[in-house]
């Protein structure tokens, strides 16, 4: 197998589930990230921005729609140096105003992602892939976009089977 990095963007926080919010200790891509590592046996790494997103649904989501309307692409808290040892890369992200929150834009833009695999995953309830993978495939520099996998968030812990046939099938 090609060496994978599993990069993800989680939200921890009041997060939105089809009964109603609720916090939770771990955002959802976080969830499907450490499944993911666990059945591909991949780097793992972590998102972040420096500056700290509102802890509450409504802020977040108001925060992360202003991001996008402004073209923002906030700062990390760290980065990699390069992603040359990798030639997969799995993406997982929640699906934030239609497509990628700008935290993983921010990301994208940072590395030369020529010749990669990208694999992505994307949470949500309800907007399915949105427009992500339009996204992903104008903003990274390589023909090897490959079709995703959308998981209702709120399923995020019993995912375990759609997400093991997504990666062994298409990760290699």
């Amino acid at each position: 197998m090609a060496k994978t990095l599993i990069a993800y963007f989680s939200h921890q926080g009041e997060t939105y589930f089809p009964d109603g919010c609720r916090m939770v200790e771990k955002g959802n891509a976080q969830i499907i990230a450490e499944k993911a590592s666990q059945i591909i046996k991949a780097d793992v790494f972590r998102i972040e921005t420096i500056k700290e997103y509102p802890i509450g649904y409504e802020e977040c989501c108001n925060e992360a729609k202003r991001e996008q309307d402004a073209g923002e692409f906030p700062e990390l808290k760290e980065y990699l140096g390069s992603l040359s040892k990798y030639e997969n890369l799995v993406l997982i992200y929640p699906c934030w105003w239609g497509t990628m929150p700008q935290a993983v834009f921010s990301f994208l833009r940072t590395y030369d992602l020529d010749n990669k695999h990208i694999y992505p995953i994307c949470t949500h309830e309800g907007s399915g892939m949105g427009r992500s993978e339009k996204d992903l495939n104008r903003v990274c520099a390589t023909d090897h976009v490959y079709n995703g996998l959308a998981i209702e968030g709120s399923k995020a812990e019993v995912c375990d089977e759609k997400l093991q046939e997504y990666l062994l099938k298409y990760v290699k």
